[in-house]
């Protein structure tokens, strides 16, 4: 008798386990069904957000190249509508911000023996909102300031000797 009694506390033991482990899977996947409408809804609304794009810079002054160009990558703050901001940070990646040196006002270091340059990115948000569309906001950009250095492009003669 005390043996049947043993076995039946251990089966309705068992039985409860069960009965929690399921009561936690319940519970885990209607916080996970709420989380997902939350995330929706916070979508729906405008937000800011940081999104990092990586620099590309291009046509530099006739005889010049770029030797160092500084920082390799731009943070935007941009304010707009969730979707589109998760629609931008979902495909950010695949193309980088392209500064156009030649149609950018840069100008000399203060100071700098180098041929050191700089362009403040304040002036560059109208081409960059033409960039990222017109759903977004641009906030702020960080850094303030880009720095590159140009190098003149030395032409030196090499000799030519035709052998026949």
């Amino acid at each position: 008798m005390a043996e049947k009694q043993k076995i039946q506390k251990e089966d309705t033991a068992k039985k409860e386990v069960k009965l929690i482990n399921r009561n936690v899977v319940i519970f885990a996947f209607f916080l996970f069904i709420s989380f997902i409408f939350w995330y929706l809804n916070a979508l729906g609304k405008e937000i800011e957000a940081e999104i990092r794009y990586s620099v590309s810079y291009v046509n530099p002054p006739k005889e010049r190249t770029i030797a160092e160009a500084k920082p390799e990558s731009l943070t935007f703050v941009l304010k707009g509508s969730g979707y589109s901001i998760l629609r931008l940070k979902l495909k950010r990646n695949a193309t980088p911000v392209v500064i156009d040196i030649s149609r950018t006002s840069y100008k000399r270091v203060p100071g700098s023996r180098d041929l050191n340059y700089f362009i403040i990115t304040s002036g560059l948000s109208n081409n960059l909102t033409t960039i990222l569309k017109s759903e977004f906001e641009i906030e702020s950009i960080k850094p303030d300031t880009l720095f590159f250095t140009l190098n003149k492009i030395a032409v030196v003669p090499v000799p030519v000797n035709m052998d026949n």
